[in-house]
C-alpha cells in the first residue's frame, strides 16, 4: 500500500468513527428529546389539573354568598397560588428545553 492509499485508508477509518459518534449523538438526542417530552407532558397535565381545580373553585367562590365568601375566597387564594407556581414551573421547564 502506498502513503496515498495509506492516507486515505486512516482518514476514511476516522470519518467512519465520526459518523459512529454521530449517530450515538443522534440516539442520545432522540431519547432525550422522548425523555423531555415525558416530563413536559407531566408538567403540562399538572398544570391542566391544576386549572381545572382552580375553575372549580372560581365557580364554588361566584356561587358562595353572605358569610361563606370570605372562607371560599381563602381556598380559592390557596388554589391560585398553587396555579401561578405550576405554572412558573412549567414555563421554567419548556424554557430550559427549548
Amino acid at each position: 500500500m502506498n502513503d496515498k492509499e495509506l492516507y486515505q485508508q486512516k482518514k476514511q477509518t476516522q470519518l467512519n468513527e465520526w459518523k459512529t459518534g454521530m449517530n450515538v449523538f443522534k440516539t442520545q438526542s432522540l431519547a432525550a428529546r422522548a425523555h423531555s417530552q415525558v416530563e413536559l407532558g407531566k408538567h403540562v397535565k399538572l398544570l391542566e389539573g391544576k386549572l381545572e381545580e382552580g375553575k372549580i373553585k372560581l365557580t364554588e367562590l361566584v356561587k358562595t354568598t353572605g358569610s361563606g365568601f370570605e372562607s371560599a375566597k381563602k381556598s380559592f387564594e390557596v388554589i391560585w397560588e398553587s396555579i401561578i407556581v405550576v405554572f412558573d414551573d412549567t414555563t421554567t421547564k419548556f424554557k430550559a428545553l427549548y
